[in-house]
């Protein structure tokens, strides 16, 4: 959109007489990450206009406006009329919030990558229904909202015309996709539906879903999966905890038996496939026999890697209303164990492959004469560099 109103693109490094950053709420840290970010541009070129956008600038915009530099804060609904706003700006005025009332977001803006050939990120759904009582998403991004498959089909075509090959599906509800731009299920378009689709698009080689509820990853799509050619053997698939009684006060939509079903059919069809987890260490009221609970399930799943967050204190969540609190250093622990777990996952499963040859995307970048890349079932690979296999799909045995 800045480049159509004629802007170009710079390095975060060169001068630019624009900075836009863009902001997240669901890691810690984002209020001093934003500060030392805005400090480094106004040492650097301090007559540039700074504008802060993302899920902190929605939920945080008064926060956010008296950093020193900030010129602009966009909400949800506004940062895509960015260009109408630094049009307005000058340099010099007090922080200008646009923000807006998370209710008004509707709309769907869809979005991807072109400048990274090999792999492309595309999004088609937007926002969150749900109430998980540790997550401030739905306040941030609003409510759920989908492209229509017309949509995503076209712009699956031009990224296969500028030669991308792979293609991760995202949105921050994935599998709830088929909601209109207003948020109406009035389309009737599901997931299953998308994929469907999206399998048909000819010159895209790969696609990966980058993340989706267990409860609604349906036994249809781990079968399409299964037996498509060009949806790779890899899910992954938030957990939280392996404890019933944390989920439920998590608000999670499923217990861990869901969880485990869901693992063993995707095992049971593709004993190769690669399956990651993101799981949450120290939410309130958490014993030491819920985490060991926790662990015990990991350790049983065959899973491949997992994804440790830290449970952090968000504003406005009802899990703040949860006690005990779990103290910070035992929290920390458990991040550790669950990590030490999580290398031991990918560590066996890379082995299980030893010996095989699977098929390897290799992408352009060189580091110290190497190149890397994923195979279909997400072992990383690392090679020496071949300007041939740029952007090409190896046989390859690991």
């Amino acid at each position: 959109m800045m480049e159509n109103e004629g802007f170009v693109k710079k390095e975060f490094d060169d001068i630019a007489d624009v900075y836009v950053i863009n902001t997240c709420s669901v890691t810690d840290n984002a209020d001093k990450e934003c500060r030392q970010i805005v400090r480094r541009i106004q040492r650097k070129s301090p007559e540039s206009l700074v504008i802060i956008t993302g899920c902190y600038a929605q939920l945080k915009p008064k926060e956010i406006s008296e950093i020193p530099g900030v010129d602009l804060v966009l909400g949800a609904a506004e940062k895509f009329n960015i260009a109408k706003h630094i049009a307005e700006l000058s340099k010099g005025d007090s922080a200008k919030i646009s923000s807006c009332d998370i209710e008004e977001v509707t709309g769907f803006n869809s979005s991807f990558s072109i400048n990274d050939r090999t792999r492309t990120f595309l999004k088609v759904q937007d926002g969150c229904d749900y109430t998980c009582s540790f997550c401030t998403i739905p306040m941030a991004r609003g409510k759920s909202r989908s492209d229509s498959i017309a949509n995503v089909i076209r712009n699956a075509e031009e990224l296969a015309a500028n030669g991308v090959k792979e293609i991760v599906l995202t949105g921050v509800n994935l599998g709830d996709f088929g909601k209109g731009p207003d948020g109406n299920k009035k389309n009737e378009e599901s997931f299953f539906d998308l994929v469907q689709a999206l399998d048909k698009v000819e010159g895209i080689q790969r696609y990966r879903i980058s993340s989706i509820e267990p409860n609604l990853l349906t036994n249809d799509i781990i079968t399409f999966v299964a037996n498509s050619d060009k949806f790779m053997p890899h899910f992954h698939i938030p957990l939280q905890s392996g404890s019933n009684k944390t989920l439920g006060q998590m608000r999670r939509r499923y217990k861990r038996e869901l969880y485990a079903e869901r693992v063993h059919l995707i095992k049971t069809l593709m004993p190769h496939c690669a399956i990651g987890v993101d799981v949450i260490v120290g939410f309130p009221g958490e014993t030491g026999e819920d985490f060991k609970e926790t662990f015990d399930f990991l350790h049983s799943l065959d899973v491949s890697y997992l994804h440790v967050f830290t449970y952090s204190e968000r504003d406005n969540t009802h899990a703040l209303t949860i006690n005990p609190v779990v103290p910070v250093n035992v929290r920390y622990e458990r991040n550790k164990t669950l990590r030490n777990l999580s290398y031991m996952k990918m560590q066996y499963f890379t082995e299980q492959h030893a010996g095989q040859t699977r098929k390897v995307l290799f992408e352009g970048h060189e580091k110290n004469g190497m190149m890397e890349g994923y195979t279909d079932n997400y072992i990383k690979i690392s090679a020496p560099f071949n300007a041939e296999w740029v952007n090409g799909i190896v046989d390859w045995k690991v």
